[in-house]
């Protein structure tokens, strides 16, 4: 879940994220960078010189860039029904936890660093959490996933041992439910209002055909 209208796109050569100095000016690299429908991951260095990138490829730039910010590069990845996951880049201020996001979504972006744990904020996403059909859709979140244990694949630099990383590394990961089945199955659909402002900008192309 990720994008933005192409009016709002920088050039390449106008994403510097050598300048930032905190997570917010991450933020806001990943929201000029184009979405991107293309069904491959982008390493950080690729993610900046293409201009454009999905959900994974904006974490990891937004990891990369925190980690030159003093932050560990750490994921979560909230798991959905019959929708896109979504990956987040997390990261902790005095002892409270934030987030930065590429999306689609306009709701499901980054997080200010507010939230007492992790699992506060994997929850602060899932009122803007739904596929086309309006479908409350997230149903788990990951335990944080520190990159650094990648380093030796070259991550932030190389597209070559993404696909082992994110489809292979990642799904080992404890996951946990965010309510009983017994209450994912009595709610409603997302309203008309809240799905019309969560699509302000989004590529038609790039989101999720729910069965």
């Amino acid at each position: 879940m990720c994008g933005m209208s192409k009016k709002h796109v920088r050039k390449p050569d106008a994403i510097k994220p050598r300048d930032v100095r905190t997570p917010i000016q991450i933020q806001a690299i990943l929201d000029e960078l184009a979405y991107s429908d293309d069904d491959f991951y982008r390493c950080p260095r690729r993610t900046l010189a293409d201009a454009k990138g999905h959900c994974v490829d904006g974490a990891l730039l937004a990891c990369a860039c925190l980690r030159r910010l003093g932050h560990v590069p750490r994921v979560v990845w909230i798991s959905a029904e019959n929708d896109d996951g979504h990956l987040l880049a997390v990261y902790q201020e005095r002892g409270l936890w934030g987030s930065v996001a590429k999306s689609n979504f306009v709701g499901l972006r980054g997080r200010e660093p507010v939230y007492r744990s992790l699992r506060e904020l994997a929850m602060s996403y899932f009122n803007d959490y739904f596929n086309t059909k309006r479908f409350r859709s997230m149903r788990s979140y990951s335990a944080p996933i520190d990159l650094r244990r990648f380093d030796n694949l070259d991550w932030e630099t190389s597209d070559e041992h993404l696909d082992e990383i994110i489809d292979n590394r990642l799904d080992r990961i404890r996951t946990y439910p965010i309510a009983p089945a017994s209450v994912i199955k009595r709610l409603p659909l997302a309203d008309e209002r809240l799905f019309r402002a969560n699509m302000l900008f989004a590529n038609p192309k790039g989101l999720f055909k729910p069965r």
